[in-house]
């Protein structure tokens, strides 16, 4: 179908969208800025908080560059990190006018005959879409997800104003270097408004994952799908922060199939969810499977990048310099000395600590603030000595992925060998074989090879 005016990208479109974001992000920044430059007492906290709820109420990919950035170690302050990490993708639903012209425009003026009933109010709101419960003719339970309008101006201005707020916050703290973090966000977001993508995506995840039991993935209905429109199945689940509160038993269960929904694809495939966002799945508290949503935001590695993962653990294992040099070299990170070495090794030491020792454990002994908050304000200290670092694109999901699901398990206070999971994955590791089945299997979806 024809793109309708609301959905192109126009000037007209994105000046209303940097009107709305300024307005969020325009105070925050003069506080900021004034706070380092005028010595202003600036209550962080408070800043922090009026920040989350001026972006909560924004639909689109500045919240969702917003969670991913808040589990970067101290790309923001821990004030607004602590924040936005609370960000959820609940922003009001589009009303009933809206949604009858979104589908008219995705399946044609006869859509609603295509179903034998679909729901006016939302089931659900994400940040680029929101997901209508239905049922087909034959009695099948659906999730129909209807792109917001105007989305490409609202990512071509939120990114516009990403980079403006990374260059404030550069006055500020010079630290991190974003500007390889933005690029990969501003990939990432902009592959997020192709629906066609997410269903090739989703019909990826369904075969990777095809033999892990404890994992369910949606089945895409082609012929109610399109480039603004994604059709799968509906699969019931609680969840996962209300059955982390309540549960008594699975506990365990979830978090070992969230652990190998998000590994399996990696170690077997190069592919990573990069969005463990909690409303991005569910549990089915009865035993303790998941059923795992919205594959917008993927990304696929090289093999030779995997195999850099598995070295730097093995690294960090047998205290071998060398070899963490070379990790890091090929995760991109550039112009590296000793000193910066000892820094990243910190960091990479928390991230691996679970897999270390064969043993049942917590992913986190202390169960105060976010996973990893500690870890993360000391590394950002130690930089800050060293002149700061430029973090390669291919760290910010592989991060995110890592933090999220340490937050998670946290939550969950799951106690289980990280360790024999881990090794389950990489003990039969081969670059070769994981290549072939990289152009066996994304080929098959279209999913493209990463360069």
């Amino acid at each position: 179908m024809a793109e309708n005016d609301d959905d192109r990208s126009t000037l007209r479109g994105r000046m209303g969208r940097y009107g709305r974001v300024g307005t969020a992000m325009g105070g925050a920044a003069v506080r900021l800025a004034g706070s380092r430059y005028l010595g202003r007492d600036l209550d962080r906290e408070k800043h922090a908080a009026d920040l989350r709820v001026a972006l909560g109420g924004l639909k689109g990919p500045l919240m969702k560059a917003a969670q991913i950035l808040s589990t970067i170690p101290d790309a923001l302050p821990k004030d607004y990190a602590r924040e936005l990490a609370e960000l959820q993708a609940n922003a009001p639903p589009m009303g009933w006018p809206f949604v009858r012209r979104r589908m008219a425009s995705e399946l044609g003026a006869d859509w609603q005959t295509k179903f034998q009933n679909f729901e006016k109010e939302a089931a659900r709101a994400a940040s680029l879409g929101q997901v209508h419960r239905a049922l087909d003719h034959g009695g099948r339970e659906l999730a129909c997800k209807v792109q917001y309008p105007d989305m490409k101006s609202a990512v071509a201005a939120d990114l516009n104003q990403l980079k403006l707020i990374f260059a404030v916050y550069k006055r500020y703290d010079r630290v991190i270097d974003t500007s390889q973090i933005h690029a990969e966000l501003s990939e990432r977001l902009t592959e997020e408004l192709d629906y066609v993508r997410e269903a090739n995506a989703t019909r990826l995840y369904g075969e990777m994952l095809v033999n892990e039991a404890g994992v369910n993935v949606p089945q895409v209905s082609d012929e109610l799908s399109s480039g603004r429109l994604l059709t799968t199945n509906w699969l019931d689940g609680m969840p996962m922060a209300e059955f982390a509160d309540a549960a008594t038993e699975h506990r365990e269960t979830v978090a070992v199939n969230m652990f190998r929904a998000w590994y399996v694809p990696f170690y077997y495939y190069g592919v990573i969810h990069g969005d463990p966002h909690l409303g991005n799945y569910t549990v089915n508290p009865e035993d303790g499977t998941i059923n795992l949503y919205d594959f917008g935001c993927i990304r696929v590695f090289t093999p030779r990048f995997v195999r850099a993962v598995i070295d730097l653990y093995h690294a960090l294992r047998n205290d071998d310099r060398a070899l963490a040099v070379h990790a890091y070299e090929t995760w991109g990170f550039i112009d590296l000395s000793n000193e910066m070495i000892d820094v990243l090794n910190i960091w990479a030491s928390f991230l691996y600590s679970p897999v270390m020792e064969d043993k049942v454990q917590r992913i986190q002994e202390s169960d105060s603030g976010l996973y990893g908050a500690n870890i993360a304000h000391q590394v950002h200290q130690e930089l800050r000595k060293l002149g700061g670092v430029t973090p390669p694109r291919e760290f910010v999901l592989m991060d995110r992925a890592a933090i999220g699901l340490g937050s998670v398990f946290l939550r969950l206070r799951a106690e289980v060998n990280w360790f024999e999971l881990f090794q389950g994955l990489i003990a039969d590791f081969d670059e070769d074989v994981l290549a072939a089945r990289q152009t066996e299997t994304l080929g098959r979806h279209s999913i493209p090879l990463a360069e």
